[in-house]
């Protein structure tokens, strides 16, 4: 599988019936609040519906990631995967920023699709969520980074073979929308959004911030 990221392969297991056209999100945009582009996945069915997508978050060497569990943030990891579902919005936080001590970062990431990887196998293919230090420092000087996670058409990638931690990266001008730049070359999987939005300090508003604790499942990696 071929993960590409954009900014402003096995064989599967029979997944052709669900996958659509290219073209598909040529209503939506990724300047879209977060959630609409994902639950209009959702609304159009298929065997994406409370199915879990292993994701694998990485970043810098140092860079910590952890997903809230409730009210509180689950321990932090360097290599963090889960299970993330389709369609829901998922706030992560971000620590451990080069250069940047006692800095954190909150961005997003929006699950717009799935992957169709061999039976049994899902967890060797996660979508990369990997996340870089110009991110970053973008973020931390009040800009807004919208990325998204696209897997390479088939018939048309190279044959080239990724861990869970790489993507190939395709940095696209300002005016340019990331979403409808992916969905040209291959299938949108994952709107990422990286800005300085940081966490209310009233309790009561931390379920909007983290768009309501979607459930996810953590994923345990053997050491190797």
């Amino acid at each position: 599988m071929i993960f590409v990221w954009t900014c402003c392969q096995s064989q599967a297991a029979e997944p052709s019936e669900f996958l659509p056209p290219h073209g598909q999100h040529s209503l939506y945009s990724a300047d879209m609040p977060a959630g609409v582009v994902g639950q209009a996945r959702l609304n159009r069915r298929g065997p994406v519906a409370n199915y879990f997508q292993p994701v694998a978050f990485s970043g810098p060497p140092g860079v910590r990631f952890a997903l809230p569990n409730g009210a509180n943030i689950s321990e932090s990891e360097e290599n963090l995967m889960a299970g993330l579902l389709i369609g829901s919005v998922y706030r992560f936080q971000i620590s451990g920023i080069p250069q940047q001590e006692g800095a954190e970062l909150y961005p997003t990431v929006e699950l717009i699709d799935r992957t169709y990887p061999p039976q049994g196998l899902a967890t060797l293919y996660p979508i990369p969520i990997k996340i870089d230090e110009t991110d970053m420092r973008a973020a931390l000087d009040g800009h807004l980074v919208t990325r998204v996670v696209y897997l390479e058409d088939p018939q048309t990638a190279l044959p080239l073979e990724q861990t869970a931690q790489q993507a190939n990266v395709m940095d696209i001008a300002q005016h340019q929308d990331a979403l409808k730049v992916a969905d040209r070359f291959g299938r949108p999987v994952a709107i990422i959004r990286i800005g300085s939005l940081a966490p209310p300090r009233a309790p009561s508003l931390m379920p909007q911030f983290y768009f309501g604790f979607p459930s996810w499942a953590p994923i345990f990696q053997t050491e190797k």
